[in-house]
């Protein structure tokens, strides 16, 4: 195991603590209720200093020599939040009930995307272990946990985090988390969770004042780029890295989802992304452990497959494009970016059978080309859903989808996207149709939630919605509160019905579909459309073919006859000769 830089140490002795403070020659240690120490200045700007009879439970800070007192940048807790001082953890004191687990193979993952503050009432690591036995009898196999990295205040999405080790104290205590992955492995849940390494949040992040954390070489959308390639980056290069082992091997979670990587600038001769990939795995070894990219870029170099058919980098990327087409065909909005993909269902089958629908092209929207090809990866290679935080988070109200659009719609998509052969994600509580909206919403100090405020207006001006005067405050309490599922609603009959719905799809998904996945190539899927209806035909394993028949509009379509031989699987809607009728779904399989 790759022993880690950042972060106390603790022994039998005591407790080692390190500081990387290239700024200054001198930084002291405040533990709480004793004098500060001295800490010894060692080699490459770190300071150091042990102290004996220190352990779990210490609180600690360091000073600067301004006087400025700092959480530890490594901290694996702030029990007062990102401003008070950091708590010792030891990590081993926790007793892992499924430590021989080894995780599921990609093509077995159905993800859940979850938000920890509102996927239920109260909240929280603990909380989550209550609702594991639904997912597991709905059919998911993944959990995918927004960003949980101390963040300031009582809520907040997770990308404004500050302390990447630190797991928010509002959600609970680091072994409230192993206790979460602990018993969703014990029931056959892989946890998987958003990390970011793309920028920090506006408050709270000390690292500046002692250490050369960003670099004016590179910009992003939130100012200077991290320093992952300049004069003093090599620690901050490991902080990054050395992070995502952490969450790997102490929390054994089954892998990682990178927010945002084509914000990670670096012009080194190893790219900080391949570097860590390639330490992840190499430290992850026969374990399954999976790593997942968010990519504007659609840059399917990250993507790539090795000989033996296995991923080099990364297993899989969100695929935007599959969502944006099939949002499209449910909802027929065209507003700012959908623009780009509407009127066309040969884009969604190019999606579906390919993964990326520009591989290239100039897209309009961005002013520029977007993509690389795409159809040479196997449709696992991408992960396909039709809602997730961003997608919802980013409408003015936080609506979702079925508040506003006629269930056929959606439960034609939805029987798109679950049974395809890309990996599916739910978004919670899309499993029952649950109606509560998922707004952007934070807890900052008043100063930067009025920028915020003015800023969530200007960001997304080209967005229906976001002039007018009642706009959601995404500094209010009550909108996160809105955001809470509410799991009373599973009791009632239409929302039973969804659910059953979505049952049933995984339960063909795995019975069906999975065992023919394992081992696909590329260029597995061929397409054709006809006004709106679209043909799919995936050569999958062992010879098999999956093949789609679907007419996502109000009006009969055709796009000719089903194959002849097949056996079909599962049927929305209907077909009488080769005419589909409205919002139909046709799945079927032929066998070599």
């Amino acid at each position: 195991m790759t022993k880690l830089m950042f972060g106390p140490a603790l022994s039998n002795a005591g407790v080692t603590f390190r500081l990387w403070a290239p700024k200054h020659e001198r930084v002291s240690l405040k533990i709480e209720g004793s004098e500060l120490r001295d800490m010894q200045a060692v080699d490459e700007g770190w300071h150091q200093c042990e102290v004996a009879g220190a352990g779990a439970g210490t609180l600690y800070s360091f000073v600067v020599p301004d006087g400025l007192e700092v959480p530890d940048p490594g901290s694996r807790f702030q029990p007062q939040d990102v401003h008070g001082p950091s708590e010792v953890i030891d990590p081993a004191a926790y007793h892992w009930e499924t430590e021989s687990w080894q995780g599921r193979p990609w093509e077995e993952i159905v993800l859940y995307e979850l938000h920890l503050g509102s996927f239920t009432e109260k909240g929280g690591f603990r909380a989550a272990i209550e609702r594991l036995d639904h997912l597991k009898a709905l059919g998911v196999t993944g959990i995918q946990i927004m960003p949980i990295s101390d963040f300031p205040g009582g809520y907040n999405w997770g990308y404004d985090g500050v302390l990447p080790y630190a797991p928010d104290s509002s959600y609970g205590r680091p072994e409230d988390l192993m206790a979460l992955v602990d018993a969703a492995h014990a029931r056959g849940i892989c946890v998987f969770l958003d990390v970011v390494y793309n920028h920090f949040g506006p408050d709270g992040n000390y690292m500046p004042n002692y250490a050369p954390l960003f670099t004016e070489h590179h910009k992003t959308p939130w100012g200077n780029g991290i320093n992952y390639d300049g004069e003093g980056s090599k620690p901050v290069r490991e902080f990054a890295i050395q992070n995502a082992i952490y969450w790997i091997t102490e929390f054994q979670l089954d892998g990682l989802r990178l927010d945002a990587v084509h914000a990670i600038k670096d012009d080194s001769e190893e790219h900080l992304l391949h570097e860590l990939a390639r330490r992840v795995r190499e430290v992850a070894g026969s374990r399954h452990v999976h790593l997942v990219v968010e990519n504007e870029d659609n840059n399917s170099d990250l993507l790539m497959r090795n000989e033996a058919g296995k991923a080099s980098l990364f297993t899989a990327q969100w695929n935007d494009d599959v969502h944006h087409v099939l949002h499209i065909a449910a909802t027929e909005e065209t507003f700012g970016y959908y623009a780009d993909y509407a009127d066309d269902a040969g884009k969604v089958g190019r999606a579906l059978a390919e993964g990326f629908v520009f591989q290239g092209e100039h897209m309009p929207y961005r002013g520029e080309e977007r993509g690389k090809p795409s159809a040479d990866l196997p449709p696992t290679a991408f992960i396909s859903f039709i809602q997730n935080h961003d997608q919802i988070g980013n409408r003015a109200l936080g609506d979702r989808m079925i508040t506003y659009r006629p269930v056929e719609a959606i439960k034609a998509v939805t029987a798109l996207y679950l049974l395809a052969p890309q990996i599916p994600m739910l978004f919670m509580g899309e499993e029952w149709g649950a109606t509560e909206p998922f707004p952007y919403f934070c807890d900052f100090n008043e100063d930067l939630n009025e920028k915020v405020r003015k800023g969530r207006r200007e960001e997304l001006s080209r967005l229906p919605g976001f002039d007018a005067d009642d706009l959601l405050d995404p500094t209010a309490r009550s909108t996160f509160e809105s955001a809470k599922l509410d799991w009373s609603k599973l009791n009632n009959a239409a929302c039973a019905e969804v659910l059953d719905f979505y049952k049933t799809l995984l339960d063909i998904r795995h019975r069906d579909i999975v065992p023919l996945l394992k081992g696909v190539g590329g260029k597995s899927g061929r397409f054709r459309s006809q006004g709106n209806a679209i043909a799919v035909d995936w050569l999958l394993a062992g010879g098999a073919q999956l093949h789609l028949l679907a007419n996502l509009s109000q009006e009969p379509a055709s796009v000719g006859a089903q194959a002849p031989g097949t056996e079909n699987i599962f049927s929305l809607g209907g077909v009488s000769g080769d005419i589909l009728a409205p919002w139909s779904v046709i799945w079927s399989i032929s066998r070599a």
